[in-house]
């Protein structure tokens, strides 16, 4: 499998298919790995809807303890990172506009992505969008806390408890609202077309979803619920699939 390496950081990534770029991020919150795109979680294989007329890239996320993409711990600007790491890929692919379906984690990633490079993206959908619940304001830092920490500070000596702590501190106790990468104000001038596909479980909470598709000017949403029953599955990625048609840039 091909790695893209930038100083310290080593990522793995994945390709298929051929036509204009899609990058996808799978769900798994920090543990989000390529493996993660098939299977039940999302509830449909992504790699084998949409290569066929894209050219679909993923990547494991740095750190996931499942994966292959390896790095320091920026705690100081952990979202930030893991952009750099999906830009870095693009820049290394000598892609430069290009689409994003991202699940969970990867909902705060893709408007991280809109607020830092807003002229690349041509559209974005996010499904079962991870957010912040005011009554669970410490879900995804005792979540990681627990899943994701223990096992990375095994793999890695070099990192400290210490260090996940103010990672995962700064990730999600900082600023423990809405999305966690943008404010509200930033998706009320967000002009790139997105499309949101609710869920309606703690870690993604439909309110906060439907709050940004109200917000954002050249927002759709799908249907609510559109993983079961398990029929309605098909007609969400059909919905997918005609929101990136109608965005898609048109080969000169």
């Amino acid at each position: 499998m091909p790695t893209f390496e930038k100083g310290a950081v080593r990522i793995h990534y994945e390709e298929a298919g051929s036509g204009f770029p899609l990058l996808m991020i799978a769900g798994g919150g920090l543990n989000s790995t390529i493996a993660g795109l098939s299977g039940s979680y999302p509830p449909f294989d992504s790699f084998e809807e949409f290569k066929g007329e894209y050219r679909c890239i993923a990547a494991d996320l740095r750190n996931a303890n499942s994966g292959q993409s390896s790095g320091p711990l920026e705690i100081d600007r952990p979202w930030d990172s893991h952009t750099d790491d999906h830009l870095g890929l693009m820049d290394h692919l000598r892609i430069d506009k290009f689409m994003v379906l991202g699940f969970c984690i990867g909902g705060p990633l893709i408007w991280n992505l809109l607020k830092r490079a807003p002229d690349r993206i041509v559209a974005a959908v996010l499904a079962q969008p991870s957010g912040s619940r005011p009554e669970m304001r410490d879900l995804f830092y005792d979540n990681n806390t627990k899943g994701w920490a223990p096992e990375l500070l095994k793999q890695r000596p070099d990192i400290s408890a210490e260090t996940t702590d103010k990672f995962l501190t700064k990730m999600y106790r900082t600023n423990p609202d809405f999305v966690f990468t943008v404010t509200r104000d930033f998706v009320r001038q967000c002009r790139t077309p997105v499309l949101i596909l609710p869920d309606d479980i703690p870690a993604h909470p439909y309110t906060v979803a439907m709050e940004s598709a109200m917000l954002a000017p050249n927002a759709e949403v799908s249907m609510f619920p559109w993983k079961e029953p398990k029929e309605r599955i098909p007609l969400a990625v059909r919905q997918i699939r005609s929101f990136l048609r109608a965005h898609r840039p048109v080969a000169a």
